[in-house]
C-alpha cells in the first residue's frame, strides 16, 4: 500500500507539475538518454594549471552542455531524483581507477560540505550521489564502501572570482580527517561533484595522505563531471582520447554509467 501510495503520489506530482529533463528541458524523464551520453565518457581530469599534489582524477563527462544545469538542477534546485544519473556517473568514473588498480577495496570519501552550503541546501549532496555510487559498484562486483573520513576544519570563503593559487591559499587546512585508524590497503578514493581549479580535491587528498604510510595505496579522485580545457576534447586517464563506448572493462561491464532517471 505504501508504494502504491507513493506511486499514486508522484502521478499526481506529474499531472500538476510535468517533469523534464534537467540537462535540455524537454519532457519526460530527470535526465533523458541524450543528456545521459554526456556522462558516460570517463577522462582523466586535468585543470589547466593543476595545483601541486592534485591526486589523479577520473570525470565521467565534461562540465559542459547538459551537465552544468543538471548537477545545478540537483544542488541548487532541489532536485534530489537526479542523485540517481549522476551518481551512477560517478560510479563510473570510480570503476576506471577500481579496474586500473584491481585486487583492492574501494572507499569513497566524499568531500564534506562547507557549513554555508549545508544549511543553504540542507543536504549533503556529494554524500547522496557516493551512496549511489557505492550500490552501482556493488552490483557490479566491485568491494566499495563509502566513508566520512573528512570533516571541515575553520571557515572558508566564497571561491567565486579567486585565482587557482587564491582557491588553494583560502582552503588550505580546509580538511582534518576523523579520529580513527584508516583501512589500509583499500583504494581511497575522494569524491566531488564536479572539479574546477582541482584545489578542494588537492586538498582533500592531503590531508588523507598525512596519515598513510608511505607503501600504502595512494589516494585518488573521482567526480561526476569536470570543467574542460580549452581545446582538450577530454582525454582518457590513458591519455588517449576518451574512452569508447562499447563493452567496459573486465568487473565493470554493468557500470554502463548513468541511467534515465525515473
Amino acid at each position: 500500500m505504501r508504494g502504491l501510495g507513493a506511486a499514486l503520489g508522484g502521478s499526481l506530482v506529474d499531472l500538476v507539475l510535468p517533469r523534464t529533463c534537467a540537462g535540455c528541458g524537454v519532457p519526460g524523464p530527470a535526465l533523458c538518454r541524450r543528456c545521459t551520453a554526456a556522462l558516460a565518457a570517463p577522462r582523466e581530469a586535468t585543470p589547466r594549471r593543476p595545483p601541486p599534489g592534485l591526486p589523479p582524477t577520473v570525470a565521467a563527462g565534461a562540465y559542459a552542455g547538459p551537465v552544468r544545469p543538471a548537477v545545478a538542477a540537483f544542488k541548487e534546485h532541489g532536485r534530489a531524483e537526479l542523485a540517481g544519473p549522476l551518481g551512477a556517473a560517478l560510479a563510473l568514473a570510480v570503476g576506471v581507477h577500481a579496474v586500473l588498480l584491481p585486487g583492492r577495496p574501494v572507499l569513497l570519501v566524499p568531500v564534506p560540505p562547507s557549513r554555508a552550503a549545508l544549511r543553504a541546501r540542507g543536504r549533503d549532496c556529494v554524500r547522496e550521489l557516493a551512496a549511489v555510487a557505492v550500490a552501482d559498484l556493488r552490483a557490479a562486483g566491485v568491494d566499495a564502501g563509502c566513508a566520512r573520513l573528512l570533516t571541515r576544519a575553520g571557515r572558508v570563503r566564497d571561491s567565486a572570482g579567486l585565482s587557482v593559487a587564491q582557491r588553494r591559499a583560502n582552503l588550505a587546512g580546509s580538511f582534518a580527517v576523523r579520529p580513527g585508524t584508516l583501512p589500509a590497503g583499500a583504494l581511497l578514493v575522494v569524491v566531488d561533484d564536479v572539479v574546477t581549479s582541482g584545489a578542494t580535491l588537492t586538498e582533500a587528498a592531503d590531508a588523507l595522505r598525512a596519515t598513510r604510510l608511505e607503501d600504502d595505496t595512494p589516494v585518488l579522485a573521482a567526480v561526476v563531471a569536470a570543467t574542460p580545457r580549452p581545446g582538450s576534447g577530454g582525454r582518457s586517464p590513458g591519455g588517449s582520447r576518451q574512452a569508447p563506448r562499447g563493452a567496459p572493462p573486465r568487473r565493470l561491464d554493468r557500470l554502463s554509467g548513468p541511467r534515465d532517471s525515473d
